[in-house]
């Protein structure tokens, strides 16, 4: 099966299970599995590290350029420290879009993505992994579920983390805020392509979505 070199992309909205199922099909196909939104998720938190407003491009853009983002055998690294717990935190989920919104950041991350998909077989998940990292995938996913879903998929993981002063309430309206700003920026907005295959979550298990992109890609390998 890796004989050649293939490519599978997937978009969708936070906690729509993207991560989850694109790591278990990249232990099944036996390819390297890239998360891309770790790597604006690790500039987010450099960012608040050093008290910068995430809406202050210009500083986010020279402290970019003297940060390392870096992954390797499925661990975020920013600076050549492992941050893989510190990214999952609340506050870096609701600052991290202000930081993917910026043209310069993303085209930065974006080049990196491009370099790891010519060089292994890759699955990867982000927001417009099928519309710019890319295009010319051989196998395109949209990963979504209903805001409700989501939303109380993220509170059961931030409960179970030990995360205190949160409220189901205040997690969907963070959601909510953050599939508008991910969907409504001018910059690479999260959005399906006609030839992505639309994949719900909501009701499905996480083995069943897998099922169902595993099988899709050995109709063809």
């Amino acid at each position: 099966m890796n004989k050649r070199l293939i490519s599978i992309a997937i978009d969708g909205p936070a906690g729509a299970g993207k991560s989850t199922i694109a790591k278990r099909v990249a232990q099944v196909l036996e390819i390297e599995y890239i998360d891309t939104g770790s790597m604006y998720r690790a500039l987010t938190l450099k960012v608040l590290r050093n008290n910068i407003d995430p809406k202050d491009e210009k500083k986010i853009i020279e402290i970019l350029s003297k940060t390392d983002i870096d992954i390797k055998n499925n661990h975020i690294y920013l600076d050549e420290v492992n941050v893989n717990e510190e990214i999952r935190e609340n506050i870096i989920s609701k600052n991290v879009s202000y930081i993917a919104a910026i043209k310069e950041v993303r085209d930065i991350m974006v080049g990196l993505q491009q370099n790891l998909a010519k060089k292994k077989s890759v699955i990867m998940d982000g927001r417009d992994i099928t519309t710019v990292v890319l295009p010319n995938a051989d196998y395109k996913f949209f990963v979504t579920a209903s805001v409700e879903v989501r939303s109380r998929r993220r509170f059961k993981e931030l409960l179970e983390k030990g995360e205190a002063n949160i409220t189901f309430e205040k997690i969907m309206a963070d959601i909510i805020k953050r599939d508008s700003i991910d969907s409504n920026r001018e910059i690479s907005p999260l959005m399906k392509t006609p030839d992505s295959l639309l994949l719900d979550t909501s009701d499905k298990s996480i083995e069943e979505c897998v099922d169902i992109i595993v099988s899709r890609v050995k109709e063809v390998i």
